[in-house]
């Protein structure tokens, strides 16, 4: 399809889209497709995240290289439980087992934090794996090599199973983050335990001694899952964003392979153009629509047709006159059929620029660049989903 900056684009397009890590497997007919290479197929993923693709204004230009987020470096060794001698009342025996309870309690904890540094020092090793082979394809096509070269396919297919362990990695936190709640629930039941034991009778003092002792060692240990627990919440938090980031980095880094040349630059770096300039709309305000045509019109009348190539290329081509350009999503609905049919169509239509909104911001374009608004048509025979410039 022949793209022209004066005249309108109809596109046939489909709102499915699966996921981009569905398999491992890598040949020259299924490199994952990028904005610049060939139509997508059906089988594209859309990634609800928006992330700015690996791209290169010029051949003799390095792509910026994204580094892997910070672990965090904390051990969290319990320090032990003071003895205690039996004083042979009530009293002096509950405290026994409070104690007793308390060292279990701490060997849990140590055996979450061995698990902890394991798991760390796999994710480092997996995500130092992963750059390694990203860069070492980026240095490849940097000098130019064949389309679909076969070594930077297997390249690929090892940045690929890297990046897969290294979401595994984050499972293995997640199932440890559980582990680590349920010793954070005994540890409040324990701390509650050892303050009533203070108010049971027949107490001599020295069990109350044991107990002050034996409620700040369980203070302490409380203290320590609280901080467990949350510094692993933060690294499983870091490893998904970047993991995130990093599957739509592998679609763009496909395209290149199967091309043999890295990729132009992503609307990202269009868009922060106009930022250092000092001349991009913080907000996009709709426009009146009356007279105006659009850059671009999807149908969404049948499945398994691409519009990403088209809807790169007019809004790259735009971002080329006008950097700090801003767009209009309108979702274009069938006015016939009744009510209850134009309702139906009207949600459809809807959701349908919502995936085009997505698109656009897998390709770097900010989501501040971006205005959706809804109509219906007597003209449209099939959702449609228009894009303007503003």
């Amino acid at each position: 399809m022949t793209i022209k900056i004066n005249r309108s684009i109809v596109v046939s397009a489909t709102v499915l889209i699966t996921g981009l890590l569905a398999g491992c497997s890598f040949s020259s007919d299924s490199l994952l497709p990028s904005l610049t290479g060939e139509d997508p197929s059906a089988s594209n993923t859309q990634q609800a995240q928006a992330s700015t693709p690996q791209r290169q204004t010029q051949p003799a230009r390095t792509q910026r290289a994204t580094q892997p987020p910070s672990m965090g470096t904390s051990k969290f060794e319990p320090t032990g439980v003071t003895s205690g001698s039996n004083t042979g009342t009530f009293v002096g025996q509950k405290a026994i087992e409070l104690r007793n309870e308390l060292r279990r309690l701490q060997s849990n904890v140590s055996k979450n934090n061995g698990a902890l540094q394991s798991v760390r020092g796999k994710t480092v090793q997996d995500s130092q794996r992963y750059h390694g082979a990203v860069s070492a394809i980026n240095a490849r096509l940097q000098v130019g090599t064949t389309p679909g070269n076969p070594v930077l396919v297997e390249q690929f297919n090892q940045a690929l199973s890297d990046l897969k362990k290294i979401g595994d990695d984050i499972s293995d936190m997640n199932v440890l983050t559980t582990n680590v709640t349920a010793d954070s629930t005994l540890a409040a039941f324990l701390a509650e335990n050892t303050r009533a034991a203070f108010r049971l009778s027949g107490a001599i003092d020295e069990d109350h001694q044991q107990l002050a002792i034996l409620e700040d060692e369980v203070n302490r240990t409380v203290v320590l899952i609280d901080r467990l627990l949350k510094e692993l919440s933060e690294d499983i938090q870091r490893q998904t964003n970047y993991v995130a980031t990093e599957r739509s980095n592998l679609n763009t880094l496909s395209a290149a392979v199967k091309s043999g040349e890295l990729m132009g630059s992503s609307l990202t770096n269009r868009a922060l153009t106009a930022a250092t300039a000092g001349t991009i709309n913080r907000q996009t305000t709709p426009r009146s629509l009356v007279g105006r045509r659009p850059l671009v019109v999807i149908r969404f009348d049948r499945a398994n047709v691409a519009y990403d190539q088209a809807l790169y290329n007019a809004v790259s081509r735009s971002l080329d006159r006008r950097p700090n350009a801003t767009f209009q999503l309108v979702a274009v609905a069938p006015a016939s059929g009744g009510a209850a049919r134009v309702a139906l169509n009207s949600n459809k239509a809807r959701r349908n620029a919502e995936n085009v909104m997505r698109s656009l911001q897998r390709m770097g374009l900010p989501p501040q660049r971006i205005a959706v608004s809804a109509k219906t048509s007597q003209a449209a025979q099939s959702n449609e989903v228009h894009l303007y410039l503003n």
